[in-house]
């Protein structure tokens, strides 16, 4: 199933590719519901109803074509939302000077810190919390996002 999965990944990158948005996160997951494959995508300036429309009509012929998920599954296509989930390395990078919010472990505890994203290194980030630098490793993260405030 998992190189089905990475088939599945890279026709949606070039469909996305087509439609003139990026590919940001794909998951299958197991819902009450049943499987759903959610697929979520991105373009600077936001994304439409419309973008969402085609990369998923698209993306459901091919899956229907190819049956590379056996059985029956829901295709969900979306937006990752103003405040979006960092699980890749590449959604760090995407969220550089952006405000954060970091769940991790340290030695003692669990801490979270919200602060403005400085730096992705390839082992850690720095986020800008309170006037102070904070390292983060990556392997300490349990969960990070983008914070969005609404300016006065």
């Amino acid at each position: 199933m998992k190189g089905n999965l990475e088939k599945v990944e890279k026709v949606a990158k070039d469909i996305c590719e087509k439609h003139h948005v990026g590919l940001y996160d794909m998951e299958l997951k197991n819902t009450k519901k049943g499987k759903v494959l959610s697929v979520e995508i991105t373009k600077i300036g936001g994304v439409s109803i419309d973008d969402c429309e085609n990369v998923s009509r698209n993306l459901s012929a091919f899956l229907d074509e190819n049956d590379l998920i056996p059985g029956k599954y829901y295709l969900e296509v979306s937006s990752p939302g103003i405040e979006r989930n960092l699980t890749q390395k590449k959604h760090y990078v995407s969220a550089i000077n952006e405000k954060v919010k970091v769940t991790y472990k340290t030695e003692e505890a669990t801490k979270t810190v919200v602060g403005i994203l400085k730096e992705v290194f390839p082992e850690h980030i720095t986020v800008l919390v309170e006037e102070e630098l904070e390292e983060i490793k990556f392997k300490d993260i349990k969960k990070a996002k983008t914070v969005f405030e609404l300016k006065k």
